[in-house]
């Protein structure tokens, strides 16, 4: 193991080989305030780009809640029928710029990306899906319920300390508490259907 300056910025993630200073991998900013108009201006690219094609746009993740710290990238759900093929909607990201990463991971997704850095990212499941549902409400908790939204930025700013190299492990270890919030979200969802 390297010892000095170097040898603490290599295990801190910041020099990639040969001594290029590289950035870390989870660079969380400030809530800006221009996220929902960046939403907008997306998603009435992408409704231009798949005219004719039935696709319902969210804008969900950190930069969808207000006053929330998050990775400046947009991510948007963008629902279809349940009968209508994701592949269906490939040519029209593409054309926008995107890049097409297939499933991800993520069975029953298309998974799309663009920029550089990361600008965009775009999940076309069905609205019928696990996913489209979990990502709705635990967007719609965070945005009724501050206080979670505060508690959930300072786990992400620990975690991105803690995983400065790693993307994967950061996004692993944010899994129990965005579960714990899907399941809480899903309780109140229920007593509120309950009550009426």
């Amino acid at each position: 193991m390297t010892s000095g300056p170097e040898g603490l910025l290599r295990a801190c993630g910041r020099v990639a080989s040969f001594g290029v200073m590289t950035p870390p991998a989870i660079r969380l900013v400030p809530y800006d305030s221009t996220w929902p108009m960046e939403f907008a201006a997306e998603a009435a690219r992408i409704e231009r780009a798949s005219a004719g094609l039935p696709l319902e746009l969210e804008h969900i993740g950190s930069t969808a809640v207000p006053g929330l710290a998050a990775k400046p990238v947009i991510d948007i759900l963008a629902g279809r029928p349940g009968n209508v093929a994701g592949t269906k909607f490939v040519a029209a990201f593409r054309q926008l710029g995107y890049e097409h990463k297939g499933a991800y991971g993520v069975p029953g997704r298309n998974y799309f990306r663009r920029g550089s850095p990361r600008t965009h990212h775009v999940h076309v499941v069905s609205t019928s899906s696990e996913f489209w549902r979990d990502h709705l409400l635990f967007r719609d908790y965070l945005r009724s319920h501050p206080d979670v939204a505060r508690e959930y930025e300072t786990i992400k700013r620990e975690l991105a300390a803690m995983y400065v190299v790693s993307k994967d492990e950061y996004t692993d270890a944010k899994g129990p508490f965005i579960r714990s919030i899907i399941r809480l979200a899903r309780d109140e969802s229920l007593s509120a259907s309950g009550d009426r």
